[in-house]
């Protein structure tokens, strides 16, 4: 039986800037439904809202990788800061499968043409964009900061 996260997931949250991301039909003509890197997060989130497990089967190896879509840089900032305020921080517990970890990893294609490692710490893991993709780090950043002191 696959485990739920221990302090949840706020799947609000996630459909929403989901959401904000989305092109729509308007600008991508169809759909592509998971095809596509946002449309994969929010068959994920969708399926989590309705069984919420903390593993997506097999699901780093479905994210789209070749969907070249551009899609709004700041929306997907604001993204990735919130799936970080949503990590757990399990470090060696860590799973590439795990929720937040494959929609995370879509937000990156989608921003920065690839995903990226993660080693289970929200921390590092700003660390690592400051030193590889610092003209997006400081904004991801501040929107983390920010979200972490509402909680």
């Amino acid at each position: 039986m696959a485990e739920a996260h221990k302090k949840g997931l706020n799947a609000e949250l996630v459909a929403n800037d989901l959401e904000h991301c989305c092109r729509s039909e308007a600008a991508c003509g169809q759909c592509q439904g998971a095809a596509c890197t946002i449309g994969y997060a929010r068959q994920c989130i969708l399926n989590y809202q309705m069984d919420p497990k903390k593993e997506v089967p097999n699901g780093t190896e479905h994210i789209p990788t070749m969907d070249f879509k551009v899609f709004d840089e700041l929306e997907l900032e604001t993204a990735i800061a919130h799936i970080l305020k949503e990590c757990k921080d399990c470090k060696e517990d860590h799973t590439e499968n795990c929720i937040i970890n494959v929609i995370r990893n879509c937000y990156e294609v989608g921003l920065l043409g690839d995903a990226h490692p993660y080693e289970g710490s929200a921390l590092q893991y700003l660390m690592y964009l400051k030193n590889h993709f610092p003209e997006r780090s400081e904004h991801i950043a501040e929107i983390y900061t920010l979200a972490k002191e509402q909680d």
